[in-house]
């Protein structure tokens, strides 16, 4: 399976026009939509990360995770007991699950990790596309 699963940073940034956001992660995302994948622990995290108050939603969570995910159709990878087992594995310098978990998907359904994230750019078993 080849396509690109985003970082949640990617996808939120993509989604709300941020200029964070690699032109090369933008330019990816706009000329290959039907390549663009997404785990559900992206969802899982935006939602922490708005209750953290670490991020502003400008609807509520669940509404501006229906709207996201019409304005950006995606492909779900889903999460499920190999990528748990996989994840758990994994040589990463920090426990952080979500990171984890997203990076065990891209290995498991063989796809290119969209992120600006050091940590996971510096995992030399990892693809990605850090632009």
């Amino acid at each position: 399976m080849n396509g690109y699963l985003l970082d949640t940073h990617i996808w939120f940034w993509y989604l709300t026009a941020s200029d964070r956001l690699p032109a090369i992660s933008k330019r990816l995302i706009q000329e290959s939509p039907e390549s663009i994948w997404l785990s559900p622990v992206s969802v899982w995290e935006v939602g922490v990360l708005q209750r953290k108050g670490r991020i502003v939603l400008d609807l509520a969570f669940e509404d501006w995770v229906t709207q996201a995910l019409s304005k950006l159709p995606i492909k779900q990878a889903k999460l499920d007991h190999a990528i748990a087992r996989l994840s758990v594995d994994l040589d990463l310098p920090h426990p952080d699950p979500a990171d984890r978990f997203i990076a065990a998907t891209a290995l498991h359904f063989d796809l290119i990790l969209l992120t600006v994230d050091r940590r996971l750019i510096g995992a030399d078993w990892l693809k990605t596309i850090s632009g």
